[in-house]
């Protein structure tokens, strides 16, 4: 996954399709990194970790900053110890979310781009579906579409938009019908009779009628049965992506597939897959969609799998430098023959102040009554007001019903959680807890992992620094294996691994390895038992390398007069013939723009952090943006 380390921003930037003026007002109180999230196996930089600690617009830094006080910090998940030794500078990152752009790159190792907008011609032996019929285009007039575009964008004040049907067959009316639902995508048809006369009538699609499954259009045999496309978002997470392309196509989040999940606080682009949509259909939403731009449409006969991707390619923009040109050299220069530790970055372990590795140590301890307690306790920092209200009407009642009812969106963890416990009761919250979906339940457990390799591995480092030891693992195909003296004194660092905790790994066998043992002990659990009576929760384990060095690695130091301007020239940029930043020689202010590329499941932010030698955390990070601000 593409990493993407939330920081608090102070300006606030809004970039919507040429076609939107209107956005949401900015959110004055910042979200939280929701609970919710796509867990799963290590994410990685770009990917799988979606935001969520970034409001939209403007906010107040001191008021972000007294909220984030409760935040975690590096030291608290065991990011400790750096592998350069070059001077360490300060620097603002996400000052803006266009200062983080992360590109997919796929299977074949090709870096994803939107460049193209255009509909992919049809197969030549296309089989025509009915009789020679008026063209789509012809049976709108222009006023009508005007009143359909006004609707669609919820201009219209009447919420509907009636067509009388004069030339009344139901080929003609079909034909509408098609017309409106393949040009106006959202929105939804029927037909009335007013007076004996015919009216076409067209409304929002919302509510179950967004989800009902989608009408069987026809499908031409020589056609892939997917539409792959790219989408570009801005300061959006993958899944909030999907929902509204789901909602304006009246399909369930299901239809679509992809092979990482993208960062919110960015800019990103990235593969994606749907069943039996048409290209043309996807591209008519590039008119009402807000931050989000579909094109490069190919027909394949497969979806896209999770991890199927080879990486991401970063391009961030590190604001306000201190470093001179000559430690930014030696930094980067570190970072490109070296590397940096592989560490989980911050956002795997949530922003509030109740971490969820404590809530996977209570899963794996069978700790039911604990996990409960931790997900619903009223809890000090950033938290939504129905979320606080939730809280302490649980607190004070531990009625699930009653609290539930505080919340406008049952979806949540919390939300989930609370209507398992209202169905099932207080006494059965395995089964209570089973309603928050799996991945989001793992989320959990991998984040107490994450946080036992953040810990050992910088014990690791610290005892034996950068070289291989006897005792250390390193793979061979997928089997882990001990060296021997021998074989260390050959191995190079960047091969060297260590496991996240299960029943099916092994242990370095030197005395850092042994304090694997020492640390889970210390957790109340045991390491030779990590099977779990519900088998979800059983962890098999995993091997990940220590020290990763990234490839493509490029920098520039820019100057710039105007802190409110985008310094990445985006995709989305090119397509509209928009002119590339122009950097000023003699600016005021100096930002470092730095290009690299990941493996997945690596996260770019512990990449930035051994660059700048600074605690990359939403709190620290809001303590410099405040600062810088003020």
């Amino acid at each position: 996954m593409a990493e993407s380390q939330p920081v608090p921003v102070q300006v606030g930037e809004k970039r919507g399709c040429p076609e939107d003026e209107e956005e949401d007002a900015p959110t004055k109180k910042p979200r939280v990194e929701k609970d919710h999230k796509n867990g799963g196996p290590p994410r990685q930089d770009g990917e799988e970790e979606p935001e969520g600690e970034e409001g939209d617009g403007e906010e107040d830094g001191e008021t972000f900053a007294d909220m984030m006080k409760h935040g975690l910090t590096e030291l608290d998940v065991g990011i400790l110890k750096y592998v350069s030794d070059h001077e360490g500078f300060s620097g603002i990152l996400k000052e803006r979310y266009s200062d983080f752009v992360v590109h997919e790159i796929n299977k074949q190792g090709k870096i994803v781009h939107l460049d193209d907008l255009t509909i992919p011609a049809e197969p030549a032996e296309e089989v025509t579906e009915a009789p020679q019929l008026p063209e789509e285009s012809d049976v709108l007039t222009e006023e009508q579409k005007k009143q359909l575009g006004e609707l669609q964008l919820f201009k219209n004040k009447e919420d509907n938009v009636s067509i009388e049907v004069m030339d009344d067959t139901k080929e003609k009316r079909t034909l509408v019908h098609k017309a409106i639902k393949t040009q106006f995508p959202g929105l939804e048809t029927k037909t009335e009779e007013k007076e004996g006369r015919k009216f076409i009538v067209a409304y929002h699609a919302a509510g179950k009628k967004a989800l009902a499954a989608p009408r069987k259009h026809f499908w031409p045999k020589n056609r892939g049965s997917f539409c792959h496309f790219v989408l570009y978002k801005e300061n959006k997470d993958t899944m909030d992506a999907i929902n509204v392309l789901s909602k304006f196509l009246r399909l369930r989040p299901n239809m679509f597939s992809y092979m990482g999940t993208k960062d919110k606080r960015a800019i990103t682009v990235q593969e994606i897959a749907v069943l039996k949509i048409t290209a043309e259909r996807l591209a008519h939403l590039n008119k009402c969609l807000m931050n989000l731009k579909l094109g490069n449409f190919c027909y394949k006969n497969h979806p896209l799998k999770l991890g199927e991707l080879q990486g991401n390619h970063f391009t961030v923009v590190i604001r306000n430098i201190s470093g001179t040109d000559e430690q930014v050299h030696q930094a980067l220069t570190s970072l490109k023959q070296t590397g940096f530790i592989n560490y989980y970055g911050m956002q795997r372990f949530g922003t509030t102040a109740v971490p969820t590795q404590q809530v996977g140590r209570a899963i794996l301890k069978n700790d039911w009554n604990e996990v409960v307690d931790l997900i619903l306790k009223p809890r000090p920092g950033a938290e939504k007001e129905f979320l606080v209200r939730c809280r302490e009407e649980w607190a004070k009642t531990q009625d699930p019903e009653a609290s539930l009812k505080k919340l406008p969106n049952k979806r949540c963890v919390e939300g989930q959680l609370l209507r398992g416990l209202s169905m099932y009761g207080k006494k059965n919250i395995v089964t209570a807890f089973g309603l928050i979906p799996r991945n989001n339940r793992l989320m959990y457990i991998h984040s107490y992992q994450s946080v036992v390799w953040n810990t050992m591995v910088s014990r690791r480092i610290e005892a034996f620094g950068l070289k291989a030891v006897e005792g250390d693992l390193v793979l061979r195909g997928t089997t882990a294996h001990l060296l021997s003296a021998e074989e260390a004194e050959t191995c190079p660092i960047h091969d060297v691994v260590m496991p996240l905790p299960g029943y099916d790994v092994i242990y370095p066998s030197h005395h850092v390895g042994k304090g694997y043992r020492e640390l889970l002990s210390a957790d109340g659990l045991d390491i030779d038992n990590m099977r779990h009576k519900v088998k979800d929760y059983s962890l098999a384990g995993a091997y990940r390398r220590i020290i990763i060095r990234p490839s493509d690695v490029s920098w520039e130091v820019i100057q710039y007069d105007d802190p409110r301007i985008s310094l990445v020239h985006s995709d989305f940029e090119k397509l509209e013939n928009k002119p590339a930043p122009v950097f000023n020689k003699e600016g005021k202010y100096r930002a470092l723009r730095m290009e690299f590329s990941l493996p997945p499941s690596t996260y770019a932010t512990m990449a930035i952090r051994e660059v700048l030698k600074l605690d990359t955390s939403i709190k620290k990070q809001t303590q410099l943006n405040t600062t810088w601000f003020n």
